[in-house]
């Protein structure tokens, strides 16, 4: 019956926003080393990034967010436009199960664009952006060769943000692309969240499949 709903809703979404959707799986870890102003700066930083796509009308309307935590991994939010959502909070407890959570984003990503499909809505490159503070408490190998699946597909474009405390090392091995992972300056939650708004209004801007620079990580990355 769920099922039945969830469907119903996407056709009705879909009639009343027929634009082409960006969208992007944030997955947050907010394991117990967040606790205390790691996860408070998060928490504001992840609210700066709605209001900013919110005062975009085209964006707003066209960006898609879902987020999942670890750990445990869980959906935060399922696939909802900015305009139809509000910024989740996090409380910060647990491991840090990244392998298990990018196989998750994975496959949301990959159901959500067979639902574009059957309501024949348009959809940009996907973005899968993994935001994490500690190493990985499982095996993440399967998420190595699926991130590298995806990528060699133009299925899915992964950014991996390390902030302080992170396993850069291990943030550097998914990237099968060969993009390197960013480390995140202090607790600069706020600024990164800034540039994720200005790139995601600038692909909103431009017709699917078009290559669009992005704008440059100076300002929240740590050299």
């Amino acid at each position: 019956m769920n099922e039945q709903i969830d469907v119903a809703f996407d056709v009705m979404e879909f009639a009343e926003n027929p634009e082409p959707r960006v969208p992007i799986v944030l997955l947050i870890d907010k394991s117990g080393s967040m606790n205390g102003q790691p996860i408070e700066q998060l928490n504001n930083g992840i609210k700066v990034l709605w209001r900013e796509i919110q005062a975009d009308t085209l964006a707003s309307k066209r960006a898609e967010i879902s987020v999942i935590e670890f750990g445990p991994v869980q959906t935060a939010l399922e696939f909802s436009t900015v305009s139809n959502s509000f910024a989740p909070t996090f409380e910060a407890g647990g491991v840090t199960p990244m392998g298990e959570a990018i196989i998750k984003g994975i496959a949301s990503l990959q159901e959500r664009k067979k639902q574009y499909s059957a309501g024949g809505i348009a959809y940009y490159r996907p973005w899968l952006m993994l935001i994490t503070d500690g190493a990985p408490t499982d095996n993440i190998e399967p998420a190595i060769a699926a991130i590298r699946r995806g990528e060699e597909e133009n299925a899915l474009s992964f950014f991996a943000i390390g902030v302080q405390g992170a396993d850069m090392q291990a943030l550097n091995r998914l990237n099968a692309n060969k993009r390197e992972a960013l480390k995140l300056d202090g607790l600069n939650f706020k600024e990164l969240f800034l540039w994720l708004s200005a790139s995601v209004k600038s692909v909103s801007q431009s017709s699917p499949g078009e290559i669009v620079p992005l704008p440059s990580p100076m300002g929240w990355t740590a050299v």
